[in-house]
């Protein structure tokens, strides 16, 4: 009876350790500012365009329905930017910004080692 009460423990314990990153996977997101530059996430990923340059292109692209990107320059990391509500596009606050550096607040998501975030306001 011991045995089974700390196998009980033992297993609740451990699933309790692992709800918290449980949890942060299955969404909510917590609210996060981050600063990056906004890319088109086709572009970018195939040929390296970013900047100032690309921007018109990025725009054409996002408009067309290629995801749009953040990429943070001092980690290389990139938030997917989603609109703030389903079934709607992503704002054109945001769309316009393409090749400059930005700080867009929002909620943040993980999912299957990506990184997404809700564009709620950007800067």
């Amino acid at each position: 009876m011991r045995r089974v009460a700390v196998t009980g423990f033992a297993l609740s314990l451990a699933l309790g350790m692992s709800a918290p990153s449980w949890a942060a996977e299955q969404g909510g997101g917590k609210e996060v500012s981050v600063k990056g530059e906004v890319i088109d996430t086709f572009c970018y990923s195939t040929m390296g365009a970013k900047g100032p340059s690309h921007k018109q292109c990025g725009i054409e692209c996002a408009h067309k329905g290629i995801p749009v990107g953040l990429l943070d320059p001092s980690t290389g990391k990139i938030h997917i930017l989603l609109p703030t509500k389903d079934k709607t596009a992503l704002s054109d606050d945001v769309v316009n910004k393409m090749g400059e550096t930005v700080t867009v607040t929002g909620h943040e998501h993980m999912k299957g080692g990506l990184a997404f975030l809700t564009a709620e306001s950007v800067k």
